[in-house]
């Protein structure tokens, strides 16, 4: 009894211990993957976007910007970002993603050299550029620590399963699996889709042929199934709620990975000996059998990638609909990872409010020039978009993972909270403010005097102009530019101070009608002067308290 309770506590440690170690060994591959998108990310997605004129430069940038970022994931989204948004062609977009598969594999050609002993080093440089470099050595450092602890994960593993491989128990296991190619295939593709890694699954595999636990034909088909599990992420997670081209990418590249995978077992016994044959090491057989079957993948798809293409284009025609103007078009779900890209869609989108807002403010303009209900309906479901772009922006940015995000992005993410916000607010200020004092004035009979209802007009123009400079700086940062916005709310104090001083002077032997409409016109300037309030502070307020040069109080200091 006592032999068995110690022999199942001996078994629960080891369990424990493996868990632990490949919970270390995802984390290093993580921090890699955060580290160069931090760095490089933005520079990465341009040398991309640049490649994206034909199918070759299209493959060499894949595998690229792949073996950079250790991440297919992650090239994936950036090129399906290009083809949803019509920039690029569905043919050179599945050249990237063959370019893709083939760079993951060269990080596991790296890491299949013995080179463990360097694990520390790398730690400790990694920590001292973490601790006291910039923010761009910094990321570098972060890399450094994981390549770091990737190394070491693997060096634990191996001792660990050591004592494993004289065990008549695991041996047996083992055995059975040899003849389950299938299974295991299928094994390793729901590790690498929990994972969100091949790159670690494969690692795994290497670990337990190099040790002998696991017969090298069983880390093959292991492979194979890690393949496949990394193209299933980018279909369940990036497809839902896509348009038809939106899923064409992700699908087109997992039924490439499947088509591999069923002839690479079909063909199996005769591509394991050849591979085994050439590399004797069995941690090199399986790297080898890695990238043999994506290099072999990406040459036989690369002639027919027009003719896939087409293939795709009709399994998944694109559907005619109505375009829903609240509904968010550039927050990409899988682009949470990538804060650069992330951010880079949110902004997009907040620019959307800019127009949406735009479009009220013409309108606004129409109802003060004609002076009928019409339209009034409209414009007032237009802030209803406004309202829904509000909230779909917030919460996309709010989700984004901290831990994969820099200052820099931190401080965007500020920014374009601002920018929402207020854009929101200043489409409250039309909908309940002056589309309501609009109607007032309709249900009384109040109609401004033709010098006011001019005035109105005039300062609309101006505030569309405001708008539009908001949105530019929004993206510029320019601090020239909001400088002169700041200067619009000045402005537009004055025009109201004005007008309420003129008001209060005609209440005199004035008729009550002629009071109302004056009432009505004082009114209808003070909410543009709020809404005009909204578009400095929404894009002139960030750049100029970023540069220092904006005052804490409007109060004159004491004695």
């Amino acid at each position: 009894m006592a032999y068995r309770r110690t022999l199942k506590i001996g078994v629960t440690l080891t369990l424990i211990d493996l868990a632990g170690f490949v919970a270390l060994l995802l984390w290093g591959v993580h921090m890699v993957q955060t580290g160069v998108q931090r760095s490089l990310g933005a520079r990465l997605r341009g040398i991309l976007g640049a490649a994206l004129r034909n199918r070759f430069k299209a493959f060499l940038a894949g595998l690229g910007v792949t073996a950079v970022l250790q991440s297919s994931t992650a090239t994936g989204l950036m090129t399906a970002g290009f083809v949803g948004e019509g920039l690029v062609a569905l043919v050179p977009a599945l050249a990237v993603m063959l370019g893709a598969n083939v760079g993951t594999t060269l990080i596991v050609q790296l890491l299949s050299f013995n080179i463990s002993a360097v694990a520390p080093v790398l730690v400790l440089i990694g920590v001292v550029l973490f601790r006291r470099a910039d923010a761009g050595l910094r990321d570098f450092g972060r890399v450094m620590i994981g390549l770091g602890l990737i190394l070491l994960a693997l060096h634990q593993f191996i001792d660990l399963l050591h004592p494993l491989t004289g065990s008549s128990l695991v041996r047996e296991v083992m055995a059975q699996l040899s003849g389950q190619l299938v299974f295991v295939a299928l094994i390793g593709a729901v590790l690498a889709w929990a994972a969100h890694s091949s790159v670690a699954i494969v690692l795994l595999a290497m670990s337990l042929a190099g040790q002998g636990v696991m017969p090298v034909e069983t880390a093959f088909a292991l492979v194979l199934g890690a393949n496949l599990g990394a193209a299933i992420n980018p279909v369940v997670e990036g497809t839902a709620g896509a348009s038809p081209e939106g899923r064409r990418l992700p699908l087109g590249n997992l039924f490439n990975r499947i088509f591999g995978v069923v002839v690479a077992l079909a063909v199996f016994p005769y591509a394991a000996a050849l591979v085994t044959g050439f590399a004797h090491d069995p941690a090199r057989a399986v790297a080898d059998y890695h990238t043999a079957f994506n290099l072999v993948l990406a040459l036989a798809f690369f002639p027919w990638l027009k003719a896939y293409a087409r293939l795709l284009e009709r399994l998944l025609p694109a559907r005619p609909q109505a375009a829903d103007p609240g509904r968010s078009l550039y927050l990409d779900s899988l682009a949470r990872e990538t804060p650069v890209i992330a951010l880079g869609g949110a902004t997009r989108e907040a620019l959307r409010m800019a127009d949406a807002l735009e479009a009220m403010l013409v309108g606004l303009k129409a109802a003060f020039e004609k002076a009928d209900k019409r339209g009034i309906g409209e414009l007032r479901r237009t802030d209803d978009v406004l309202d829904r772009l509000n909230r779909a922006i917030k919460a996309y940015v709010t989700s984004l993972d901290p831990e994969a995000s820099n200052a820099d992005d931190h401080r965007r993410i500020a920014q374009i909270l601002t920018f929402a916000t207020n854009l929101e607010q200043a489409g409250d200020v039309v909908d309940k403010g002056l589309l309501a004092l609009i109607a007032k004035g309709l249900k009384r009979d109040l109609i401004f005097t033709a010098a006011d209802r001019a005035e109105l007009v005039a300062l609309t123009d101006r505030l569309i102009a405001n708008l539009r400079t908001a949105g530019s700086l929004f993206v510029s940062g320019d601090e020239r530019g909001a400088r002169l916005l700041m200067r619009e709310k000045e402005a537009f104090r004055d025009i109201e101070a004005a007008a309420t001083a003129a008001h209060f002077a005609q209440l005199r032997g004035a008729t009550t009608q002629t009071v109302e409409t004056s009432a009505l016109y004082v009114d209808a300037l003070r909410d543009l002067k709020r809404l005009n309030a909204h578009l400095v502070e929404a894009a002139a307020y960030p750049i100029l308290e970023a540069s220092g040069e904006l005052l804490s109080s409007r109060l004159k200091a004491e004695a």
